[in-house]
């Protein structure tokens, strides 16, 4: 018999106790949450145990939670083991004053790159990580774009034409112009290619 999520839970609790948290199976995979100064423990723990074998990383990132005090970050792992083919995800919350993780890149090499693009996007600091410098975007940029500190596109606007963007006018997605001038949602107009009145 392969292993199971009811036995990876099972061993994580065997060793560390109520530090592993919150286990659920959205979408049928296994995930869970550890405290951010565990992350390695954890992952070696998945990595050298001979009946769990986690030693795939397949990708880590992050998500900003705005309205989460305290715990604004998430850094998200997700591990693979490759003999078995079972995943599971687990995830660490860091304050995004101090957004502060021990880097994974001694275990898994591909957390080299991964980490440097969640640093890029998200501002997480990794700490130990051998060349933490951005990737992706500019080195000059102050800020870091995948967090969600700016607000969404004003829908009354009247200085952009929305059908420069695949959005209203005859070809029916997203907001229209009337002639009145003002703007309307898709589920008003009714079918698409329909005509304003």
């Amino acid at each position: 018999m392969g292993l199971t999520y009811d036995r990876i839970k099972e061993k994580l609790t065997e060793k560390f106790g109520g530090e592993v948290s919150n286990f659920e199976e959205p979408y049928g995979m296994l995930c869970f949450e550890v405290p951010k100064d565990m992350n390695l423990k954890v992952m070696q723990f998945l990595y050298d145990d001979d009946e769990l074998r986690f030693r795939f990383l397949t990708t880590l990132n992050a998500i900003h939670y705005p309205d989460n005090k305290g715990r604004e970050l998430a850094i998200v792992y997700h591990l693979h083991n490759m003999v078995d083919n079972v995943r599971l995800r687990f995830k660490i919350y860091v304050d995004i004053t101090k957004p502060d993780v021990f880097t994974a890149t001694r275990l898994f090499e591909a957390a080299n790159w991964l980490e440097r693009e969640t640093y890029d996007f998200y501002g997480v600091n990794f700490i130990g990580h051998p060349n933490l410098v951005r990737i992706l975007n500019v080195d000059e940029m102050d800020y870091f774009p995948m967090r969600k500190e700016y607000p969404l596109e004003d829908q009354t606007r009247k200085d952009k034409d929305d059908e420069m963007f695949g959005r209203g006018g005859s070809v029916g997605y997203g907001t229209v112009k009337t002639d009145a001038d003002t703007t309307i949602a898709e589920s008003e107009k009714g079918n698409v290619g329909d005509k304003l009145i």
